[in-house]
């Protein structure tokens, strides 16, 4: 509805109520309450950095579950297929199957699913599974012989994290190996639980417990054509060791690199750049006299006449609760304070300094205005998270606009 039917529909006394006290009301601007903007063009550059860094002899299959850390799955495929990707990952079958319909070809490897009632999809959809126990590698075989063709799987060994993957001794993995001919061992994986931290022995213990028990699979002959133990942090702090022939690259494509710990740590080695905007429409300018409580809870009160603005953005499109009273926005290029409680759909700004921010204008969330700029990892340290869960945590009723 816009402000011209909006002011036939109010009768003239709240016309008149609505200038007094200075709201201001009027037809958005602004695509979308809220939405994302994808740049292509980074996201290549972002996969070209990854594959630089690696070299010509290591496989890259860029990490796209959870809608592409909601970048948009199928769309960042596309382009990390037309960049030469040697494949993609997901975490679940639902997601490979979402891309195999968009007409994404490239090789899938899912990662985290391998539930009795999605393993026909797994076969029909040409997806391969990350197989996580020797019962399950048997029940693979068996589908495998049931269609008279071999399938592959990779198969994912529990270095010493302890979540998914077998926890069995080499000569047990071989057994189950070698008894299932018609299922075909393409790789064997583990995933590092804590590489930032170089304060701790723990990835180096693993890696050298991975490579242990794939050198003893070898002695039995069993070499599969991929080995990989690596996704960003890994690759852009160079733990060449830990590479393998593949590495699983999610958080660098979308331009992020998470920091390390430890007196010892290296600097990152890979350039890369947010591909994300996020921005959000203002519904509503007006000024408040002093002593006015802002949002639920009275979390805030104005500590002078100030004007303020909300935004058509809460918690429900992804923005972090915890950034009521603490966090930023970027408007006309100056940083503006987030006042009073994040609430589900609204959130309120100080725009006190913002003088030309009017109804219909968009603000930004995260991205870059002039020489201020707000990313995933700021907003995440401003609310106690991690730059994946704020990434991750962006709606799906955000809309994705493609740049």
């Amino acid at each position: 509805m816009d402000s011209e039917v909006l002011f036939r529909l109010f009768p003239e006394n709240l016309r008149n109520s609505l200038s007094r006290y200075n709201i201001e009301l009027d037809m958005p601007s602004a695509p979308h309450r809220s939405w994302v903007e994808v740049s292509r063009a980074q996201i290549a550059g972002n996969y070209r950095a990854v594959r630089q860094l690696v070299g010509p002899h290591v496989a890259v299959m860029p990490v796209v579950k959870a809608d592409a850390y909601r970048h948009g799955a199928v769309e960042v495929s596309r382009v990390l297929v037309s960049e030469g990707a040697d494949g993609l990952a997901v975490s679940n079958v639902e997601e490979g199957v979402i891309l195999r319909q968009s007409g994404i070809t490239q090789p899938i490897l899912v990662m985290a699913d391998f539930l009795p009632s999605e393993r026909p999809e797994l076969v029909h959809y040409s997806l391969t599974p990350v197989i996580h126990s020797l019962d399950d590698i048997a029940a693979w075989n068996r589908l495998a012989e049931s269609h008279g063709k071999p399938l592959p799987y990779h198969l994912k060994i529990d270095s010493g994290m302890g979540r998914l993957g077998v926890w069995d001794s080499p000569t047990k993995i071989a057994a189950a190996i070698a008894a299932s001919k018609a299922a075909h061992l393409e790789g064997l994986m583990t995933h590092f639980a804590s590489s930032a931290d170089y304060s701790s022995e723990q990835t180096d213990q693993q890696a050298a417990n991975f490579h242990a028990l794939a050198q003893q699979l070898a002695e039995t002959g069993i070499k599969p054509r991929f080995t990989h133990l690596s996704s960003t942090i890994p690759i852009a702090y160079q733990r060449t060791a830990a590479w393998g022939n593949l590495v699983r690259p999610g958080h660098a494509i979308y331009g992020y690199v998470s920091p390390t710990r430890g007196e010892h740590a290296p600097a990152s080695s890979l350039d890369v750049h947010p591909a994300l905007t996020w921005k959000a429409a203002v519904l509503a300018v007006k000024t408040l006299p002093a002593g006015t409580p802002i949002g639920y809870g009275a979390m805030y009160r104005a500590p002078r006449e100030m004007r303020i603005a909300v935004l058509a953005a809460g918690y429900a499109d992804g923005i972090p609760h915890r950034l009521g009273n603490r966090g930023y926005v970027i408007a006309q290029g100056k940083l503006a304070p987030i006042i009073g409680a994040v609430s589900m759909d609204l959130t309120t700004i100080d725009a006190t300094d913002c003088l030309g921010l009017s109804v219909g204008d968009s603000v930004m969330l995260l991205g870059q205005d002039g020489e201020m700029s707000i990313d995933a990892q700021q907003m995440a340290r401003t609310a106690g998270t991690i730059s994946y869960s704020v990434l991750c945590g962006i709606s799906a009723r955000v809309r994705r606009v493609y740049v």
